[in-house]
């Protein structure tokens, strides 16, 4: 019987800054156009966290069943060591789904009723991203559904239901955010070639191979110091060179990578690289409040 422990372990809470970094930076751009709204940022929140678990129940649940978790490097997973019943890991999945849908509908309903066709799809690319009969993360696509999805959309979703509009500014902060989100999915998939290569795991870390896949590891983890760069003629204002505070954690988790670090020694490089998407959220949410 799973305890607890397990269960939070299942949840990925190192995930956690892929959901938290985009909505501080989009209420953030919300605030520089003027349009801030702490309870509207809430539940931007609740639906960035509760999707992000939801994700992580149901790769355990899909990739659990598939087999593909029979042999891992990284943390436990709920189904793939049999700790809990794949049933339950696929409602628990869904009822963190039911909690995002209930938030983005009240958002919704207070800002455009089109975000509930964006939510319905975010709801689908979650499922869908290792469920299903053709799970698009078997095919190379995780990366490019993970910058839209915890990137574009979560960034200018949260700055849209407060402001009422998008700005460069929270463009700039989405793809930044984007970028570091992917590279996160980037260093896990860079450490399971070997076994996503033998289950049929055919990421886009396996389509690139291991060397091109540190280039893009490293390529993205660039981008959002770039990305304070550019902000400065956006804003006006040098405040968000705040941003490149995340460098030396950014550094951190370039270094296992381009050590050529293999297996268990790359897990630090996820950490990192969600702990540098943390600070640079932060370090440019306070320029974007400063520049105002």
């Amino acid at each position: 019987m799973a305890t607890i422990a397990d269960w939070i372990e299942g949840a990925r809470p190192r995930t956690l800054p892929n959901a938290v970094a985009p909505v501080v930076v989009g209420s953030a751009a919300a605030a520089l156009a003027g349009g801030f709204s702490w309870w509207k940022a809430l539940l931007a929140l609740v639906v960035a966290v509760a999707l992000i678990i939801g994700v992580n129940f149901a790769n355990d649940y899909s990739d659990g069943i598939r087999g593909t978790d029979d042999v891992r490097v990284g943390p436990v997973r709920l189904v793939g060591a049999g700790l809990v019943a794949p049933v339950r890991v696929k409602q628990a999945a869904f009822a963190c789904f039911g909690i995002a849908a209930a938030a983005g509908i009240a958002l919704s309903v207070t800002s455009a009723w089109w975000l509930l066709l964006i939510g319905a799809v975010c709801v689908a690319g979650a499922w869908f991203y290792t469920g299903g009969s053709r799970p698009y993360g078997y095919a190379g696509f995780g990366e490019i559904a993970v910058f839209v999805f915890f990137g574009l959309v979560a960034v200018l979703g949260t700055e849209f239901v407060q402001a009422g509009a998008v700005t460069w500014a929270g463009v700039l902060g989405a793809v930044a955010v984007g970028s570091l989100s992917s590279a996160v999915l980037v260093s896990n998939n860079l450490r399971d070639i070997p076994t996503d290569a033998q289950t049929g795991k055919i990421t886009l870390a396996v389509r690139l191979g291991d060397r091109r896949t540190r280039i893009l590891f490293t390529v993205l983890l660039i981008a959002p110091l770039v990305c304070s760069a550019v902000l400065i003629p956006v804003t006006g204002s040098p405040w968000p060179l705040l941003g490149l505070i995340a460098a030396p954690v950014a550094g951190s988790a370039a270094r296992p990578v381009l050590g050529g670090g293999h297996g268990a020694a790359l897990i630090p490089a996820l950490r990192d690289t969600g702990l540098a998407m943390l600070i640079w959220a932060i370090g440019t949410a306070v320029a974007f409040v400063l520049a105002r």
